[in-house]
């Protein structure tokens, strides 16, 4: 530790919902800007409440499911406006007395610097920034993240920090930190260009069992549904060798086997990207999987790349169908035609992957979705051979299906993010209830 350079916090907050899961989740925004601010000469901390692998957690096998895992839980209060969802409500992570704990262990911080994910999550933001000012009374607090830039003004009135950020903040995180501790640095990377970024500081985690990979930001289509070109709206690509080298890196050093993509356009100009990827990962011998979680386009599946991501190890794939309703599709996307689905799933399956690596996400609880159209859908992708995987919708701030999503709830949505909750099926006039959640499960296993 630098003896006059200042301490920067960074803090990971609580999932407070009715239902979370590890599913190879990790702050890449938050633990990047640990990474810059460390290399140029910060001292840098980090907590993770949602850290499963905590000294005073359950013991976890990190082996099982491929690092994925289940989050501690508590049960606490239903926040008010959703006191009459009969479903319990839970506090995901660390013991707050933990936390408290944790806080206190580090030198007193000059700077915090908070992330935050799903808009309707806030309430664990909120009590994570009250927990800080109140171990550290007069330490700014900084909030970035998903929740601050799609709802930076509830954000600024409910979150508690001293200062919401929206949008990217590798480009301003310099600004940020000379700001509010007076130390400045001159950028040693350009943040116009991805492959000069360092490595996400993962060895800030108690456990480095998998590891997520970028290749990319932002995403060259507009679903209306979806908000990845609202937060990354200038869109950025690694070079091949750069992702091979931080794979290789990862592995060397901790042994890690388990890597997961989460680009939004993976498969996006193949041939100058995914494609010398997965050659160079062949030629390497590289014995590690792969897991690629966020809706692949179909589009880009060939006969050449699915035969590549079945060699080099991809064990979990999952495709951005969303629906196989062509009038559906027209409000929501226009990637693909239901011909374009068929083929690239036949290459799938020709490469040697099995149903049960393989899912289609589709959107369940759209609004105005009719119970055939889902469905339809369902069987249309049974009907292809692999897995129906139910994604259920929620309605994001600016989006193109907003408007609709707001008239077509039974809760006020432009009042409070609360309602955008997907495990409430928010866009549905009736109230929510078990048995519609159990028919949809029933559908996707083919009862």
């Amino acid at each position: 530790m630098k003896r006059d350079a200042p301490n920067i916090l960074l803090i990971n907050p609580w999932i407070h919902d009715f239902a979370a899961y590890d599913f190879w989740a990790k702050p890449l925004g938050l633990l990047t800007l640990a990474a810059i601010l460390r290399e140029h000469g910060f001292n840098v901390f980090y907590i993770d409440c949602l850290n499963r692998f905590h000294v005073k957690a359950p013991a976890q096998d990190p082996s099982v499911r491929y690092g994925r895992g289940p989050y501690l839980k508590t049960h606490i209060p239903k926040p008010e406006p959703l006191k009459d969802i009969q479903r319990n409500f839970s506090r995901y992570g660390i013991k707050p007395a933990w936390f408290r704990e944790d806080l206190c262990a580090f030198p007193r911080p000059d700077l915090v610097l908070v992330t935050s994910l799903m808009t309707y999550w806030y309430p664990g933001v909120m009590e994570t920034i009250r927990i800080v000012k109140e171990t550290y009374p007069g330490v700014i607090v900084v909030l970035g993240g998903i929740y601050a830039s799609l709802c930076k003004d509830h954000a600024k009135s409910h979150s508690g920090a001293d200062q919401v950020v929206a949008g990217q903040g590798e480009a301003i995180i310099l600004k940020i930190v000379e700001t509010h501790t007076g130390m400045s640095a001159s950028a040693v990377f350009d943040p116009n260009r991805f492959d000069t970024f360092p490595y996400p500081a993962f060895d800030l985690q108690n456990k480095v069992n998998y590891i997520p990979i970028l290749t990319s930001k932002g995403c060259p289509f507009s679903c209306a549904y979806c908000a990845a070109h609202l937060l990354s709206p200038r869109p950025m690509r690694r070079s091949p060798g750069s992702v091979l080298e931080e794979i290789r890196y990862w592995h060397r050093k901790y042994n890690v086997l388990d890597f997961v993509f989460y680009d939004d356009a993976l498969l996006v100009e193949a041939e100058k990207y995914a494609i010398p990827l997965f050659e160079n990962i062949l030629k390497c011998g590289l014995s590690v999987r792969f897991h690629l979680p966020n809706a692949v386009h179909i589009r880009g599946i060939t006969r050449k790349i699915a035969r590549l991501m079945f060699q080099v190890g991809v064990r979990t794939l999952r495709l951005g169908l969303e629906t196989a309703d062509s009038i559906e599709r027209e409000t929501i996307d226009r990637k693909l035609t239901a011909e374009e689905f068929k083929r690239s799933v036949s290459y799938l399956i020709e490469a040697g992957f099995k149903k049960e690596q393989v899912g289609a996400y589709l959107l369940v609880g759209l609004p105005g979705q009719k119970k055939k159209t889902l469905r339809d859908s369902i069987k249309t992708v049974l009907n292809a051979g692999i897995t129906p995987v139910p994604a259920y919708y929620s309605p994001i701030p600016h989006t193109e299906l907003w408007e609709k999503a707001v008239a077509s709830s039974r809760f006020d949505l432009k009042s409070d993010p609360i309602f955008t909750n997907n495990a409430i099926l928010p866009c549905q006039k009736e109230n929510f209830s078990w048995e519609a959640i159990s028919y949809v499960k029933r559908l996707a296993r083919g009862l």
